[in-house]
């Protein structure tokens, strides 16, 4: 199982908008609207490295408004 946190930059003003789009996603686990250097913090959980992968780059980058991402993948 593969497991990571995807810090997001997003525009000013879409921070909800996007998080309700990124919970309904198939393996997004939880996505929080957070203060700081990264307006929302995603916890995924994929069965494998291929499937984070697509999550993150066809899926989750691919949402308009997203500036910038961050992924912390999380060690066993």
């Amino acid at each position: 199982m593969e497991k990571a946190y995807i810090l997001i930059g997003c525009e000013l003003g879409y921070e909800t908008e996007l998080v309700t789009k990124l919970l309904e996603m198939d393996k997004v686990k939880d996505a929080t609207v957070t203060y700081g250097d990264y307006d929302i913090v995603v916890k995924a959980e994929t069965d494998t490295e291929a499937q984070m992968d697509n999550l993150i780059m066809k899926k989750i980058r691919k949402l308009e408004k997203i500036r910038t991402t961050i992924t912390l993948g999380v060690v066993s």
